[in-house]
């Protein structure tokens, strides 16, 4: 795992109604402050990446379909510089992750639907200086695939 990556697995709670899940408390160990919440979705095959910040900690899940998200540390005084960690997160894993300062990030709708993602970032988006810094996906700085089949996207 790079260092400073959390997991939280979620607890879906389902009764006769329907179900209810929690994704972040201000009680939980993962928790560090509070931004903003926003939700964004990708179309089966789209890959939305790479960024990082340098000042909010991202905190995310799927909440509907399936995601593939992979990281890259690069941080250089870091002792998992240069590690890729990839997860499957949706419907069929329900976990929340929480990627540190200076670790690119980025996910691909994997499936037949759309997926929709939540996101709790420490820092709320600032419009005039964004604190989000992209490369494209198929990006020879970071030693990873999205196997885009002749699509780019980013």
């Amino acid at each position: 795992m790079i260092d400073g990556v959390k997991i939280k697995n979620l607890k879906v709670v389902p009764d006769e109604r329907g179900w209810l899940m929690e994704i972040m408390r201000n009680d939980d160990d993962i928790f560090e402050k509070f931004g903003q919440v926003y939700m964004t979705t990708a179309y089966p095959g789209v890959v939305k990446g790479w960024h990082l910040h340098k000042k909010q900690t991202d905190n995310f899940t799927c909440i509907h379909g399936m995601m593939k998200v992979a990281l890259y540390d690069s941080r250089k005084d870091s002792p998992t510089y240069g590690e890729i960690n990839e997860f499957f997160v949706g419907e069929k894993n329900p976990i929340l992750i929480s990627v540190p300062t200076y670790v690119y990030h980025g996910f691909k709708a994997v499936g037949t639907e759309t997926a929709y993602f939540v996101s709790v970032p420490t820092h709320a988006y600032n419009y005039d200086e964004p604190d989000e810094f992209r490369l494209p996906p198929d990006t020879d700085e970071i030693p990873y695939d999205w196997i885009l089949e002749g699509k780019k996207h980013g």
